[in-house]
């Protein structure tokens, strides 16, 4: 409610500050002649054009984020069985790819994005590896293990499961002090 609201006022105020900034711009520029509005040197004359084009551009950005659509943001993945309909969170796809790739020897952290297509899942995993495995084994095995893990426990078909290797970990070498 609170939100329409908002919207319900940002159009009214881009509404009416852009009217004042049309009459301003034509008082400006001497296409209305009232007397109660004489601007004296042109600098002032000038300065007002430029303000009154700018606070009309500012006021049609306003109106356009009040009557905009927004995104409809993708929460959850539906599917449907014999049963009823499944509701599986995003979030939940994503853990379930961390719980996996995690578990593989040679990575380190990792982060996930998840995009739902019309052939499945696209998942991508971005790592942080120890360098000491090979890389192209490593991503290999985690997008076999990402793949069968989601496939198998959702039941949603994943159709593509990309890796990209970010950095490999750094580990300081400490040299013993003897004295």
């Amino acid at each position: 409610m609170v939100k329409i609201l908002d919207r319900l006022l940002l159009f009214l105020y881009s509404l009416v500050i852009g009217a004042l900034s049309v009459v301003m711009f034509l008082l400006s520029m001497r296409l209305v002649n009232p007397s109660f509005f004489m601007v004296e040197g042109e600098w002032l004359r000038y300065s007002f054009i430029a303000g009154s084009v700018v606070i009309f551009l500012i006021s049609l950005r306003f109106f356009y984020i009040s009557v905009r659509r927004e995104k409809a943001s993708l929460h959850s993945i539906d599917q449907r069985n014999d049963f009823g309909d499944i509701k599986i969170s995003v979030e939940t796809v994503e853990n379930l790819v961390l719980k996996s790739a995690s578990r593989i020897r040679g990575v380190k952290d990792l982060k996930t994005k998840i995009e739902v297509t019309e052939a499945g899942i696209v998942i991508t995993i971005r790592l942080i590896v120890d360098g000491e495995s090979s890389i192209p084994g490593l991503t290999e095995e985690v997008q076999r293990q990402v793949h069968g893990y989601v496939q198998e426990i959702t039941g949603i078909p994943v159709s593509n499961v990309s890796v990209y290797i970010a950095n490999i970990v750094q580990t300081q070498v400490f040299k013993s002090r003897v004295e």
